[in-house]
C-alpha cells in the first residue's frame, strides 16, 4: 500500500499502527496524518517530517504548535524554512535558525526585516550578495545610507537607480 492510499484510509477507517508505519515512508503524509488522522504529536510521525526541512517546519506549526528542537533542527537544513520557523513558530530570533537563514540573501533580508526587526552585520553581509536583496535590506531594515549595501546594489543597474533616487 502507497501512503497516500495508507493517509486516505486511515482517514475513512481511522488511526492504526499499520497505515502510520506506511504514511512515515513520506514526510509529506507523514504531516498530513498527524494533523487530520492523528490530530496530534507522535514521536514516529513527528521523525518522519523531520527528513525534509519544509515538513519540519509544518509539523511544529499545524501539529506541535509549539516549537522543538528537532522540528528547529530539520527546518534550519533551508534558509528560507528557517526563516519561516522563527517568524511563525519560535516567534523570536534565535542564533540557530539567523545563521541558517543567512545562507540566502533574500531569507536574510526577510529575517532582518520580520523576526529581528533591526539591522545586524551577519543578515546585512548576507543581502549584500544580492543588489535586490540589499536594496529592500537598505530601504525597509537599514533605513539609512550606508556603504556596503550601496556598493551591493552597483550588480544591478535597475536597484542603484531606485536606491539613488530615494536618497537624493
Amino acid at each position: 500500500m502507497t501512503p497516500k492510499k495508507a493517509y486516505w484510509l486511515a482517514l475513512k477507517e481511522g488511526p492504526s499502527n499499520n497505515t502510520r508505519k506506511i504514511v512515515c515512508e513520506e514526510p509529506c503524509w507523514a504531516c498530513c496524518y498527524a494533523i487530520d488522522v492523528d490530530k496530534g504529536p507522535r514521536e514516529d510521525t513527528s521523525m518522519a517530517a523531520c527528513k525534509k526541512h519544509n515538513y519540519a517546519y509544518m509539523y511544529a506549526l499545524y501539529v506541535d504548535k509549539c516549537p522543538r528542537e528537532d522540528t528547529r533542527t530539520a527546518a534550519c537544513r533551508s534558509a528560507w524554512s528557517a526563516y519561516c520557523y522563527a517568524q511563525f513558530v519560535d516567534k523570536y530570533p534565535r542564533d540557530d535558525t539567523r545563521e541558517s537563514a543567512c545562507k540566502n540573501p533574500v531569507s536574510a533580508y526577510a529575517y532582518a526585516k520580520n523576526v529581528d526587526k533591526e539591522p545586524r552585520d551577519n543578515t546585512r553581509n548576507s543581502v549584500c550578495k544580492d543588489p535586490k536583496a540589499a536594496y529592500y535590506y537598505a530601504v525597509y531594515v537599514d533605513r539609512c545610507f550606508r556603504e556596503d549595501t550601496y556598493t551591493a546594489m552597483h550588480k544591478n543597474i535597475c536597484y542603484l537607480t531606485k536606491y539613488i533616487c530615494l536618497i537624493v
